[in-house]
């Protein structure tokens, strides 16, 4: 494990293979081992940087104000700090909130995008009431009131009724969370901005991923993405919800691996 020091910030992650690089940016409420059954794949062709998102993880708390645009500054301080001038930005659901926003503003710096489980668009207004009351609940009593409901809601029916020792896994992950940054990072999400109409200026190729019984972004959130963007193409991942690369890892290796080799020949022929 690596740490980087960004604006008094710590930031953490790990680093596994060489070739072109490629950034992995995990949930909310999850940590870089999210990507536990992508790192090895990937790994063997490509260099890996897997990322703790601040007040995840190893990085460090969110003690003050905080937005996305944020996190792309921690991700460019980590590509910087190793020497890298372009990577291919993997993000899923927050972290490919942010993949989009480092696209969009940092354009020089992103060789492809692949958004999992995702959304372009501002917080929908029923949304925003119903995070308000978690977040209550959750600074008043802790994550264990809400972790039945918000582990159903993070994974699909058929991990549910398949995979009881994920369920509680995904329990425990989201338990280990630091309350005051889980309570920072959900009003970033609440408050955050839509990049919808901006995604026509992202010219790398994109893949768009989403599990097909993801309720928290359902794929007509994942569709809306692919139509506006450029270059993309989009994978339905069935047997997954929201957590697809915990939930189906060989099928997102396939699909990611694909998409990264498609991306290496293209530029190679550039």
């Amino acid at each position: 494990m690596s740490v980087i020091d960004h604006r008094g910030i710590s930031i953490a992650l790990e680093e596994a293979g060489a070739g072109l690089p490629v950034v992995l940016l995990h949930s909310f409420l999850g940590s870089s081992e999210i990507w536990r059954g992508q790192v090895p794949a990937l790994a063997q062709h490509h260099r890996v940087i897997n990322i703790d998102l601040r007040g995840h993880g190893r990085s460090g708390n969110i003690e003050g104000p905080f937005t996305l645009y944020d996190a792309v500054d921690d991700v460019i301080a980590v590509l910087d700090a190793l020497g890298i001038e372009q990577a291919v930005w993997c993000g899923l659901s927050i972290g490919g909130m942010v993949a989009m926003r480092g696209a969009i503003r940092y354009p020089e710096r992103v060789a492809g995008l692949v958004l999992m489980d995702t959304d372009a668009g501002a917080e929908t207004a029923w949304n925003r009431v119903r995070y308000h009351v978690m977040g209550s609940v959750v600074s008043a009593f802790g994550f264990r009131p809400l972790l039945p409901f918000v582990s159903a809601l993070m994974l699909g029916a058929t991990t549910r009724r398949d995979n009881p020792g994920l369920v509680e896994e995904s329990r425990q992950m989201i338990a280990r969370n630091h309350i005051g940054s889980a309570r920072r990072c959900l009003e970033t999400l609440m408050r955050r901005d839509s990049v919808i109409e901006r995604l026509h200026e992202i010219e790398v190729p994109a893949l768009v991923v989403v599990g097909e019984e993801d309720r928290m972004l359902p794929p007509s959130h994942s569709r809306r993405i692919r139509e506006r963007l450029p270059d993309a193409s989009l994978t339905m991942i069935p047997g997954a919800g929201h957590m697809t690369p915990l939930e189906q890892p060989e099928r997102v290796n396939t699909a990611l691996l694909a998409f990264l080799e498609t991306l290496a020949h293209s530029r190679h022929r550039a």
